[in-house]
């Protein structure tokens, strides 16, 4: 809710620190949004016997713009990459088609999203990283410490999501405008110290946590193997019967039980 208020609010009523507390919990209410229900309909699926593969793998860990694309919103990438970018040609040209390739693909991947100016230019300046990290092979990029590197993808990241979620062009670069101190605050109706209450800290330090492998292990971000669900597995038991009921309703008729997998679960 918070992240919604600041990025709806008015431009000139937000100081510099608040606009980027409104990006920054835009940024993990996207991530929270979008990765939660994926992992329902992966674990979901599951129970009936279904493999989806896993859609996002701690993008917020990432280190460069081409590791984020390796772990958020997987499938879609994979869809970008096995339908479009290497019939195009891929990297097997010159390297000035392989950023025209880049540029083209994250171009629609924008139009993908919304048939609007902020969503093409948040596919073109994410496709603009990728192509920035290509140069020279990206060993310029291998020469910066981890942590600035991790901080550079956030600062990225972070920016394109604004273009993402502004309402209109006009209002994302304001408020943009807004988060490097180009604009002046009328007034000071909402003061930094109004939001950052103890169960607010304590939620923002829970969803740092959680967009981390801190808690659990971080699967290879190129597998597109389905992971095990706990909360999927947890209530199996309980819609086994409904599965085996479900195959057996939706059996052909010109088979036998014997001879068709239906739905059969098929354990890891």
């Amino acid at each position: 809710l918070y992240a919604s208020f600041e990025l709806e609010a008015q431009v000139n009523q937000l100081a510099t620190d608040l606009a980027w507390l409104g990006v920054a919990c835009y940024t993990i209410q996207i991530y929270f949004d979008f990765s939660g229900y994926s992992d329902m309909a992966i674990g979901l699926a599951r129970m009936f016997g279904f493999h989806f593969p896993e859609n996002f793998n701690f993008p917020y860990i990432s280190t460069s713009i081409t590791d984020f694309w390796r772990r958020w919103h997987m499938s879609l990438s994979r869809w970008f990459r096995d339908y479009l970018y290497i019939p195009l040609g891929g990297n097997r040209g010159a390297p000035s088609r392989t950023y025209l390739n880049l540029l083209l693909v994250f171009f629609l991947c924008g139009l993908w999203h919304g048939a609007s100016w902020n969503f093409v230019i948040w596919g073109l300046f994410h496709g603009g990283f990728l192509i920035l990290e290509r140069l020279g092979r990206g060993q310029w990029l291998l020469l910066v410490p981890k942590p600035l590197r991790h901080c550079y993808t956030l600062l990225v990241v972070m920016v394109g999501w604004v273009f993402f979620r502004a309402d209109n062009l006009g209002h994302a670069l304001s408020y943009l405008g807004a988060m490097f101190g180009r604009a002046q605050p009328t007034s000071n109706l909402h003061p930094l110290a109004m939001f950052l209450t103890p169960e607010r800290l304590l939620a923002l330090l829970a969803a740092v946590v959680g967009s981390t492998p801190l808690l659990g292990s971080s699967p290879s971000p190129r597998t597109d193997r389905s992971l095990s669900r706990p909360c999927a597995w947890s209530v199996w038991p309980r819609c086994a019967p409904c599965s085996s009921w479900l195959s057996r309703r939706l059996q052909p008729a010109h088979t036998t039980p014997s001879s068709t997998s239906g739905f059969k679960c098929a354990l890891p």
